[in-house]
C-alpha cells in the first residue's frame, strides 16, 4: 500500500501532507503517557508486518494491520503509523519522504474510522459479535485505504486510472486476510487483556 516517490502530483502530495499533519495533531493531543507503550508496540508491529510486500505497479500490497491499530489506539494510530512509515522510508526506501503524508493518511485515516464505526461493538456483546466487528474493522480499514490509494493515483492524472483500479483490486485478498486476523486478535484480547480494548474488568 506504499505509494512510491515520483508518482503523485504536487497537489496531491500537498493535500496529503496537510491531512497528515492534522491527523498527527489530533493523535498527539489526546495521547496520554500511559498509552505510549501501546503506540510503540503497535507501531513496531505495523513496521514488521508491512515489510513483506508484493509490488503491484506503482504501489505495493502487504499486511497493514491498521484495523487493530485503530481499535486499540484511536487517533493515536496516526503517530504510530507515521513513525513506522518514516523509519521504513529512511531505512529501506519503502515509499519515501515526499509521499510520507499521503501514505500516512491512506493507512491511518481508515484506522481511525474503524475505531469510531466498530469500536463500540468490539467492546460489547458476545465473542461472536466482537469477532464480527473485528473482521469488519480489518476488512473495511484495508478497503478504505485501498480506495484512498486509488483516489490519490486517479487525482494525479488520467494516466493512472488503470493503475488505481489495479491497486484497489490487488488489495481484495488482503481485506479478507486482515479481517480474519483482526477478528481473532480482538477475541484474544477480550479474553486475556480486555483493558487494551478499553474494557474495564468487573
Amino acid at each position: 500500500m506504499h505509494i512510491s516517490e515520483g508518482v503523485l502530483s504536487p497537489q496531491v502530495l500537498s493535500g496529503g501532507a496537510v491531512l497528515a499533519v492534522a491527523g498527527l495533531a489530533m493523535g498527539m493531543r489526546g495521547l496520554k503517557a500511559e498509552k505510549i507503550p501501546q503506540v510503540a508496540v503497535l507501531s513496531s508491529t505495523f513496521f514488521v508486518a508491512s515489510l513483506i510486500h508484493v509490488p503491484a505497479g506503482p504501489v505495493s500490497v502487504h499486511l497493514v494491520l491498521n484495523g487493530i491499530n485503530g481499535l486499540i489506539l484511536g487517533w493515536a494510530a496516526f503517530p504510530a503509523i507515521f513513525v513506522a512509515l518514516t523509519l521504513q522510508a529512511l531505512l529501506f526506501q519503502f515509499g519515501g519522504l515526499t509521499v510520507l503524508g499521503v501514505n500516512t493518511v491512506v493507512m491511518a485515516l481508515p484506522a481511525v474510522l474503524s475505531y469510531y464505526v466498530f469500536g463500540r461493538f468490539v467492546r460489547r456483546g458476545s465473542m461472536l459479535a466482537a469477532w464480527s466487528a473485528g473482521f469488519g474493522a480489518g476488512f473495511v480499514s484495508v478497503a478504505v485505504g485501498a480506495g484512498l490509494l486509488g483516489l490519490s493515483l486517479a487525482l494525479t492524472g488520467e494516466n493512472f486510472y488503470k493503475a488505481a483500479m489495479v491497486a484497489v483490486a490487488a488489495h481484495i485478498p488482503v481485506m479478507v486476510i486482515e479481517g480474519i486476523i483482526t477478528g481473532f486478535c480482538v477475541t484474544f484480547l477480550r479474553r486475556v487483556k480486555p483493558e487494551i480494548l478499553g474494557i474495564k474488568r468487573v
